[in-house]
Protein backbone atom coordinates (compact mmCIF):
# COMPACT_ATOMS: atom_id res chain seq x y z
CA UNK A 1 0.00 0.00 0.00
CA UNK A 2 0.65 3.89 -0.39
CA UNK A 3 -0.06 6.14 2.08
CA UNK A 4 -0.27 9.87 0.19
CA UNK A 5 -0.75 13.19 2.75
CA UNK A 6 -1.41 15.47 -0.35
CA UNK A 7 -1.24 19.15 1.08
CA UNK A 8 -4.94 20.40 0.61
CA UNK A 9 -6.58 17.05 -0.08
CA UNK A 10 -8.00 14.11 2.06
CA UNK A 11 -5.43 11.03 2.76
CA UNK A 12 -5.26 8.98 -0.12
CA UNK A 13 -4.72 5.02 0.37
CA UNK A 14 -3.60 3.17 -2.64
CA UNK A 15 -3.94 -0.84 -3.09
CA UNK A 16 -4.21 -1.24 -6.46
CA UNK A 17 -2.86 -0.12 -9.65
CA UNK A 18 -4.58 -0.82 -12.88
CA UNK A 19 -2.99 -0.55 -15.85
CA UNK A 20 -3.85 -0.14 -19.54
CA UNK A 21 -1.32 -2.52 -21.88
CA UNK A 22 -1.41 -1.18 -25.33
CA UNK A 23 -0.12 1.78 -25.63
CA UNK A 24 0.78 2.20 -21.79
CA UNK A 25 2.90 -0.48 -20.74
CA UNK A 26 2.95 -1.79 -24.35
CA UNK A 27 4.21 -0.52 -27.69
CA UNK A 28 2.99 -2.39 -30.81
CA UNK A 29 2.42 -6.03 -28.73
CA UNK A 30 5.36 -5.73 -26.71
CA UNK A 31 6.45 -4.25 -23.03
CA UNK A 32 8.11 -1.16 -23.32
CA UNK A 33 11.90 -1.48 -22.07
CA UNK A 34 11.80 -0.93 -17.99
CA UNK A 35 8.18 -1.60 -17.71
CA UNK A 36 8.90 -4.82 -16.48
CA UNK A 37 11.58 -4.17 -13.56
CA UNK A 38 9.35 -1.56 -12.55
CA UNK A 39 6.20 -3.52 -12.34
CA UNK A 40 7.91 -6.01 -10.08
CA UNK A 41 9.74 -3.38 -7.74
CA UNK A 42 5.52 -2.08 -7.03
CA UNK A 43 4.48 -5.45 -6.53
CA UNK A 44 5.55 -5.41 -2.87
CA UNK A 45 3.71 -2.05 -2.97
CA UNK A 46 0.42 -2.58 -4.65
CA UNK A 47 -2.08 -5.28 -6.46
CA UNK A 48 -1.11 -4.53 -9.92
CA UNK A 49 -3.93 -5.52 -12.50
CA UNK A 50 -3.83 -5.19 -16.14
CA UNK A 51 -6.80 -4.34 -18.50
CA UNK A 52 -6.83 -5.09 -22.23
CA UNK A 53 -8.58 -5.56 -25.24
CA UNK A 54 -5.33 -7.05 -26.57
CA UNK A 55 -5.37 -5.25 -29.99
CA UNK A 56 -2.58 -6.84 -30.98
CA UNK A 57 -3.01 -10.72 -29.67
CA UNK A 58 -0.24 -10.51 -27.68
CA UNK A 59 -1.53 -10.71 -24.45
CA UNK A 60 -0.52 -13.70 -23.24
CA UNK A 61 3.12 -13.40 -23.46
CA UNK A 62 2.95 -10.15 -21.96
CA UNK A 63 1.37 -12.10 -18.58
CA UNK A 64 3.82 -14.56 -19.39
CA UNK A 65 6.70 -11.75 -18.77
CA UNK A 66 5.23 -10.14 -15.72
CA UNK A 67 3.49 -12.94 -14.08
CA UNK A 68 0.50 -10.96 -13.98
CA UNK A 69 -2.96 -12.67 -15.53
CA UNK A 70 -4.40 -9.77 -17.14
CA UNK A 71 -8.32 -8.59 -17.72
CA UNK A 72 -9.26 -9.28 -20.98
CA UNK A 73 -12.26 -6.56 -22.32
CA UNK A 74 -14.88 -6.95 -24.80
CA UNK A 75 -14.97 -4.97 -27.91
CA UNK A 76 -17.53 -2.32 -27.66
CA UNK A 77 -18.08 -1.37 -24.29
CA UNK A 78 -14.31 -1.31 -23.33
CA UNK A 79 -14.39 2.12 -21.11
CA UNK A 80 -17.42 0.90 -19.18
CA UNK A 81 -15.68 -2.46 -18.16
CA UNK A 82 -12.26 -0.83 -17.38
CA UNK A 83 -14.48 1.42 -14.95
CA UNK A 84 -16.86 -1.09 -13.44
CA UNK A 85 -13.60 -2.63 -13.02
CA UNK A 86 -11.98 0.04 -10.80
CA UNK A 87 -15.43 0.30 -9.19
CA UNK A 88 -15.06 -3.06 -7.80
CA UNK A 89 -12.01 -3.02 -6.53
CA UNK A 90 -13.21 0.35 -4.64
CA UNK A 91 -11.96 3.17 -6.68
CA UNK A 92 -10.67 5.38 -3.72
CA UNK A 93 -8.07 3.23 -3.38
CA UNK A 94 -6.92 2.29 -7.30
CA UNK A 95 -4.26 4.56 -9.11
CA UNK A 96 -4.38 3.97 -12.77
CA UNK A 97 -2.45 4.46 -15.68
CA UNK A 98 -3.62 4.82 -19.37
CA UNK A 99 -3.60 6.84 -22.81
CA UNK A 100 -6.88 5.73 -24.75
CA UNK A 101 -10.35 6.97 -25.22
CA UNK A 102 -11.12 3.64 -23.86
CA UNK A 103 -9.31 4.62 -20.74
CA UNK A 104 -11.41 7.90 -19.65
CA UNK A 105 -13.86 6.84 -17.23
CA UNK A 106 -11.10 4.44 -15.50
CA UNK A 107 -9.03 7.54 -15.09
CA UNK A 108 -11.66 9.70 -14.08
CA UNK A 109 -12.89 7.30 -11.55
CA UNK A 110 -9.75 6.13 -9.82
CA UNK A 111 -8.23 7.88 -6.79
CA UNK A 112 -5.68 8.73 -9.18
CA UNK A 113 -5.40 8.86 -12.75
CA UNK A 114 -2.56 9.26 -14.59
CA UNK A 115 -1.98 9.90 -18.37
CA UNK A 116 1.08 8.60 -20.20
CA UNK A 117 2.15 10.27 -23.94
CA UNK A 118 4.40 7.44 -25.45
CA UNK A 119 4.60 5.76 -28.56
CA UNK A 120 0.98 5.65 -29.76
CA UNK A 121 -0.02 8.86 -28.52
CA UNK A 122 -2.28 10.11 -25.93
CA UNK A 123 -6.09 11.06 -26.28
CA UNK A 124 -6.91 14.48 -25.70
CA UNK A 125 -9.87 12.81 -23.36
CA UNK A 126 -7.95 10.44 -21.39
CA UNK A 127 -5.59 13.80 -21.27
CA UNK A 128 -8.25 15.48 -19.68
CA UNK A 129 -9.87 13.20 -17.51
CA UNK A 130 -5.99 12.58 -15.57
CA UNK A 131 -5.18 13.69 -12.84
CA UNK A 132 -1.66 14.21 -14.33
CA UNK A 133 0.32 13.73 -17.22
CA UNK A 134 3.51 12.11 -17.88
CA UNK A 135 6.00 11.77 -20.62
CA UNK A 136 6.37 8.08 -20.86
CA UNK A 137 5.27 5.09 -18.75
CA UNK A 138 8.65 5.06 -16.85
CA UNK A 139 8.13 8.57 -15.14
CA UNK A 140 4.33 7.39 -14.26
CA UNK A 141 5.48 4.31 -12.61
CA UNK A 142 8.41 6.07 -10.84
CA UNK A 143 5.87 8.26 -9.18
CA UNK A 144 4.77 5.14 -7.58
CA UNK A 145 7.76 3.70 -6.57
CA UNK A 146 8.76 7.74 -5.77
CA UNK A 147 5.84 9.30 -4.11
CA UNK A 148 6.92 12.43 -2.96
CA UNK A 149 7.27 12.99 -6.64
CA UNK A 150 3.24 12.63 -7.01
CA UNK A 151 2.58 14.35 -3.75
CA UNK A 152 4.50 17.40 -5.12
CA UNK A 153 2.43 17.36 -8.37
CA UNK A 154 -0.67 16.86 -6.57
CA UNK A 155 -0.27 19.55 -3.65
CA UNK A 156 -3.15 22.16 -4.30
Amino acid sequence: MIVLEIPGRDSITLRHLVLDVNGTIALDGHLIEGVSERINALKDLLEIHLITADTHGAQAEIDRELHIKSIRVKPGTEADQKKNYVVKLGFNEVVCIGNGANDVQMLQTAAIGIAVLGGEGLNKGAATAADLICANIIDALDLLKYPRRLIATLRI
